[in-house]
């Protein structure tokens, strides 16, 4: 059995391995925790279990100096303090580093999702810890190498972008889309992705051609600006005016349809209308 596969059985405690209730007080959150939010509701909800119910399973820590750091089990730790339990039920397992990590890690997912940045970066650490492939770590945590591959491939994505998957507000198919774009595309397909809440197909066809589609968003703007101004202007020409200005284009109009080749230029300034009409014949 690989060092992997005996941490994915680490609830079976070893006869040899008391437990023993340790001061809150004296113990420290994993430095290697890949959760790097906690959501409030979850930890309230785990609460009150724990008023109800007690703790159930203890959590796993390690010596260190003379305080003890967490190595599974932190969503049980913080809500004993939401409780102001003074002490809490642990197995001292003095691990290492990488097994650390490694038990924080497959703790996380199979209790609950991480969000994918924390995830990314876990595996990121890992494979740092343990000189491992992406292909290795896949094996051992019972992923597909494209599974691992396509999280880790997220961390290339800006702050900003990964500030928005951890919120849940876009998904990894979102940022695996904008990986590869400049920061600054990044941002703007980010930005058009939560504006008009755009699914991965939407996104898709936006990056084939970014500067094309602001290009052409922009374009489309200021025609729309140019549009509801002369609406504006025209709304605002005198009603006897409208009437006969009507009229011309009427006229314009019945050139045009006899084959009379008509070119119309029109100044839409209500206190100085002018309409100008060249007649030519094709």
């Amino acid at each position: 059995m690989s060092f992997f596969s005996s941490l994915r059985h680490h609830d079976e405690i070893p006869k040899d391995k008391q437990i023993q209730d340790i001061t809150l007080k004296q113990i420290e959150p994993n430095s290697y925790q890949p959760r790097h939010e906690f959501s409030d509701q979850s930890i309230h909800e785990l609460a009150a279990t724990l008023a109800k119910d007690g703790l159930l399973q203890p959590i796993i820590v390690r010596e260190k100096g003379e305080k003890y750091e967490i190595i599974a089990g932190e969503r049980r730790f913080r809500a004993a303090q939401q409780l102001d339990w003074n002490t809490i039920p642990a197995i001292v397992n003095n691990m290492t580093d990488s097994q650390a990590a490694s038990l924080a890690l497959i703790e996380n997912l199979q209790r609950e999702n991480l969000n994918p940045i924390d995830e990314a970066q876990a595996y990121n650490n890992l494979m740092k810890m343990n000189n491992l492939t992406q292909t290795t770590l896949a094996q051992n945590i019972g992923k597909s190498q494209s599974y691992v591959a396509n999280k880790l491939r997220l961390l290339k994505l800006t702050p900003k972008v990964q500030s928005y998957l951890v919120s849940g507000e876009i998904t990894s198919r979102h940022g695996r889309c904008l990986v590869g774009l400049s920061e600054k595309d990044q941002s703007r397909v980010l930005d058009e992705i939560l504006a008009n809440n755009l699914n991965v197909s939407d996104t898709e066809k936006i990056i084939k051609d970014v500067d094309g589609y602001f290009v052409n968003k922009k374009v489309k703007a200021q025609e729309k600006d140019e549009a509801e101004k002369t609406q504006r202007a025209v709304n605002r020409i005198p009603k006897d005016l409208k009437v006969q200005i009507n009229t011309i284009k009427q006229a314009v109009k019945l050139a045009k349809d006899s084959g009379i080749k008509v070119k119309v230029k029109e100044n839409n300034n209500p206190d100085d209308y002018k309409i100008t009409i060249e007649l030519k014949r094709k």
